[in-house]
């Protein structure tokens, strides 16, 4: 694809320096699909129970096909294996491959929008606003501390850090990448204050909860929890990439979009919008799993180049495939216990920005 800059030059974005090119492309998204179907099985499969893959096969062929045939139970299965596969583990995994792409595609969005590496979904407070949310329900009781009040309550502390972010980040209905990130950081200090604050409230037992949900996790998750989130990023990412082509001229900075007949505010404040979206759907039935948005659109660059039409897809994919199996190993790497899943993302996504950081030259914003 050719991007044409203000002076007239055009530039290739299939030219940039990727592994894989031209028809290699479709190849490479198809085995992604197939990595992603045998992912989901062999997850499912693992854990304290050991499950067959032949079993997990067919438990999930009869539940999917259960409304045509009236039975979810597998013949020659076991009832707690079909409960085990189809109620307990499938929405882990699946939740896992949501949380997995989304944040994924809010980093492309992103680093595309403040034009800067080393940006990633949570820069502008959200994971901060979701924490004064669940820590709130879980240690101080402000509703029934169930699973759906977690939920709801970091969602609505997600949004609300990010309205206090625009208010801030605009300046006569300009919005700024560099005010914008500067008014996350400080909304996320003051959020993290009070997060911590409340945390002093807490008994040992609550102190335990809020530190898995402050480090991220998908275990307990139910299939009630896959609904709006899975809505969300399907919706969102297929919106984004019809947007590929202006995407891909906020590449080429400011004046090259102006040119192409981009309205670079409006354009901006919507992709903000959908990233914050993505991000806080999210964030709120998982927590806090740092680093997958700042690694995985980096490394689908490195294999498909810098084409938007390509990235958002791909990274999809990659991020899912890649949330998937950090859940495997939170579960095997501690047995019998489970680690949570912002340690493993940590432990990888800290060198891997230290490399961006490094290769990048500074750590400032562009535009």
């Amino acid at each position: 694809m050719f991007v044409r800059t203000q002076s007239g030059m055009e530039v290739d974005l299939h030219a940039s320096p990727h592994l894989i090119k031209g028809s290699g492309y479709r190849l490479f998204v198809s085995v992604l699909c197939l990595l992603v179907m045998l992912t989901v099985v062999v997850s499912v499969s693992i854990g304290s129970v050991s499950i067959p893959l032949n079993e997990v096969w067919v438990v999930m062929g009869a539940n999917v096909s259960a409304p045509l045939t009236g039975s979810a139970l597998a013949p020659g299965i076991a009832p707690t294996t079909n409960q085990i596969v189809w109620d307990f583990r499938m929405p882990r995994t699946l939740l896992g491959l949501v949380v997995g792409a989304s944040l994924a595609v809010a980093g492309v969005v992103m680093q595309a929008v403040v034009r800067n590496p080393l940006a990633d979904p949570y820069i502008l407070g959200t994971v901060s606003g979701a924490s004064v949310g669940a820590v709130a329900v879980i240690t101080l009781g402000i509703f029934a501390a169930t699973p759906s009040a977690v939920t709801t309550s970091a969602f609505i502390g997600a949004m609300g850090s990010l309205l206090l972010v625009f208010l801030l980040g605009q300046r006569r209905g300009i919005f700024s990448p560099g005010r914008l990130i500067l008014a996350g950081v400080a909304i996320s200090y003051l959020l993290s204050a009070i997060t911590s604050y409340i945390q002093l409230q807490a008994n040992p037992n609550e102190l335990r909860a809020v530190l898995y949900w402050l480090l991220g996790s998908v275990a307990g998750a139910e299939w009630i929890d896959l609904g709006a989130a899975s809505a969300v990023v399907v919706t969102l990412t297929l919106l984004l990439v019809l947007q590929a082509r202006p995407l891909n001229a906020l590449l080429m900075g400011e004046e090259s979009a102006y040119a192409l007949g981009v309205d670079v505010n409006r354009f901006r404040l919507l992709l903000l919008g959908a990233a914050s979206l993505l991000t806080a759907s999210v964030v709120a039935v998982s927590g806090g799993v740092g680093f997958v948005g700042l690694m995985i659109p980096h490394m689908v660059r490195m294999l498909v180049g810098p084409d938007h039409r390509r990235v958002l897809l791909t990274s999809a994919l990659v991020g899912g495939i890649f949330l998937m199996w950090v859940d495997i190993f939170a579960r095997i790497v501690i047995r019998p216990a489970e680690m949570p899943l912002g340690i493993i993302t940590g432990v990888i996504g800290a060198p891997f920005f230290i490399y961006i950081m490094s290769r990048s030259g500074n750590t400032g914003g562009g535009s």
